[in-house]
């Protein structure tokens, strides 16, 4: 008896499967700030996902401004999702940038990621706190809350940002009053809060700068406005965190929970009352230690070229591939059909060589068998010989 066919599921039914119980004491919460909270993005890039119609509640398609309830089933592109109604711990990253990375997840060159050597978490993502362009280094933050992140970016709060630079040359008094009080620039006026000399050597000169903004390439652009080109930037401080000196170029750092609850303190942010999250073994050892990532191996290296791929594989024609087979159900064919395609004078040359590696054999003194070596057939008991 054939086995009937398995009921496929369809992926598109986004009904619940079992009902569940609902709470009439639940508060309703917003839905753009649980997506916010769980790690997906900020609450504006959330309200542009559920703007997109790929969000849906209880089997509709969820509009902006919707709130929900623990006991709705919030789907993603039919994927359900579990949003943090009691908040959690937010985990926080401090990372030593080197230049010649980018801070950006797609880039069509393909070029060296900061975002390559993340440690991967469940149920959330990294979002970069602020970006730092390829030819700077320094403080970068990483966090998996978006409440924190905006917190940090957003220009109303006006977060302070402190830079080490590295100028060709030397500003006098009155132009380092000149970019206190601020110039124009192609995208409005801009200023530093504050600039201080830390000397240097030859035509080089560092200063320490503070702003309160993140525009784009803003420093390097008020010091080419008096035509100081930079040739070193550093973040060392933002905000409230500071670049720990222990941490070298290119190493990570997880913040502890003392360190987490204090920035979120600080960031006017309710502190989730329930117990922190079980940490892995794994993550208990990186926990306020200093570490170096790993970077995602990738099946192609730009820079090494072919070479990384490996040995490259020869593909075989259809014929070959046939021709493999018969030589394999009939071992002797391919030394005959070898032999057939050389000219006779590559063959004989072969054999002449072979008969003279092999010492000739000396014939053997055989004697040949005659007739009278033949014994007689044997005759059975009690019948006489018949006579011819």
């Amino acid at each position: 008896m054939a086995r009937p066919f398995k009921q496929q599921r369809n992926p598109r039914n986004t009904s619940p499967a079992k009902p569940v119980a609902v709470d009439p004491d639940a508060v309703p919460q917003r839905l753009h700030k649980l997506l916010a909270l769980a790690g997906f993005g900020s609450r504006r890039e959330m309200e542009n996902l559920v703007a997109s119609g790929r969000i849906t509640i209880n089997g509709k398609t969820a509009e902006v401004g919707a709130s929900v309830v623990p006991s709705d089933v919030v789907r993603l592109d039919s994927r359900p999702l579990h949003l943090p109604f009691e908040p959690e711990l937010p985990q926080v990253l401090l990372y030593h940038k080197p230049e010649g990375e980018i801070v950006s997840q797609d880039d069509p060159e393909k070029r060296a990621s900061v975002f390559d050597k993340l440690p991967r978490i469940r149920n959330g993502k990294w979002i970069a706190i602020g970006r730092l362009d390829m030819n700077t280094s320094g403080l970068l933050i990483f966090t998996t809350s978006g409440e924190l992140a905006n917190r940090f970016m957003h220009p109303r709060y006006e977060v302070e940002r402190e830079y080490a630079v590295r100028i060709f040359g030397e500003l006098t008094d009155g132009e380092m009053a000149q970019l206190t009080y601020g110039i124009e620039l192609d995208d409005g006026p801009a200023n530093f809060d504050s600039i201080r000399a830390q000397g240097g050597e030859g035509a080089n000169h560092w200063y320490e700068v503070i702003l309160r903004e993140g525009r784009n390439r803003e420093v390097r652009r008020l010091f080419e406005a008096f035509q100081k080109p930079v040739s070193r930037l550093i973040r060392v401080r933002f905000g409230p965190v500071n670049l720990p000196p222990r941490l070298k170029r290119g190493q990570m750092l997880h913040l502890g929970v003392k360190e987490v609850t204090g920035l979120m303190e600080w960031a006017e942010l309710a502190v989730p009352k329930g117990p922190p999250r079980q940490l892995s073994a794994r993550e208990k050892d990186k926990l306020g230690s200093v570490f170096t990532p790993k970077a995602k191996k990738s099946r192609f290296d730009a820079e090494a070229g072919l070479e990384s791929r490996g040995p490259r594989r020869v593909t075989k024609t259809r014929e070959e591939g046939m021709r493999q087979d018969i030589e394999k159900q009939q071992p002797g064919r391919r030394a005959r059909s070898s032999q057939a395609a050389e000219p006779a004078e590559m063959q004989r040359p072969a054999r002449q060589s072979k008969q003279a590696t092999k010492p000739a054999r000396k014939p053997a003194n055989r004697r040949i068998r005659q007739q009278a070596d033949i014994a007689p057939a044997k005759q059975p008991a009690g019948k006489p010989r018949a006579k011819r």
